[in-house]
């Protein structure tokens, strides 16, 4: 069985996004013809409290992009985006509504979450593992935004959990700051992710 995870096609995410990945729209017809190949398909979602410890606007003297540590080790802070109920942080109005599971993540205050696994401490589970084993799935294929954050930390725990993993480049989209992109690819690969 074979599931499509499609990660964070959100508006916040997307031009005029509060946190826009360059062309990250262009991703949705391509994830929308792909979605009739799968058993499942999966769609995750950024889902932020308010003043969630990832935004910068959280961090005393802190601006976008900078890091801080967290319990966890170094986070990334971002400008506020995907906030719960909020317009940024529905899922593009283009995007095919017929998922089998919408998976929303990020949702606990004191902690990041990039993979669609687990969240950035590494150990706490969201709930996609056990979701898809009790499907009977053992492939997935990974599509959406942004390559060098969510997809590519959602694609190697995919991979070391034991699932056969693929990452669909052309329906996915990289913000690559500071050669971010090129480290996440040269990640994938050595994790034994087919990029195709």
């Amino acid at each position: 069985m074979h599931a499509l995870v499609v990660i964070d096609v959100q508006n916040d995410f997307c031009p005029g996004g509060a946190l826009a990945v360059p062309g990250g729209d262009e991703v949705v017809a391509a994830i929308n013809d792909m979605m009739g190949e799968f058993d499942a398909v999966v769609v995750t979602q950024d889902w932020h409290p308010a003043g969630h410890s990832s935004f910068a606007s959280s961090q005393t003297g802190k601006a976008p992009f900078e890091t801080v540590e967290m319990p966890y080790g170094q986070q990334i802070l971002w400008p506020d985006h995907c906030v719960q109920g909020s317009r940024g942080a529905e899922l593009h109005s283009d995007l095919r509504a017929d998922a089998d599971l919408i998976l929303r993540k990020g949702f606990r205050p004191g902690i990041d979450s990039y993979s669609a696994f687990f969240e950035n401490d590494r150990t706490t589970p969201t709930g996609l593992e056990g979701y898809l084993r009790n499907r009977g799935i053992d492939r997935v294929t990974l599509a959406g935004l942004a390559t060098d954050f969510c997809v590519h930390y959602s694609a190697v725990d995919a991979a070391e959990l034991g699932f056969h993993v693929a990452v669909r480049q052309d329906a996915c989209r990289a913000i690559d700051m500071d050669n971010s992109l090129a480290a996440a690819l040269g990640a994938m690969r050595g994790a034994g992710v087919a990029l195709i």
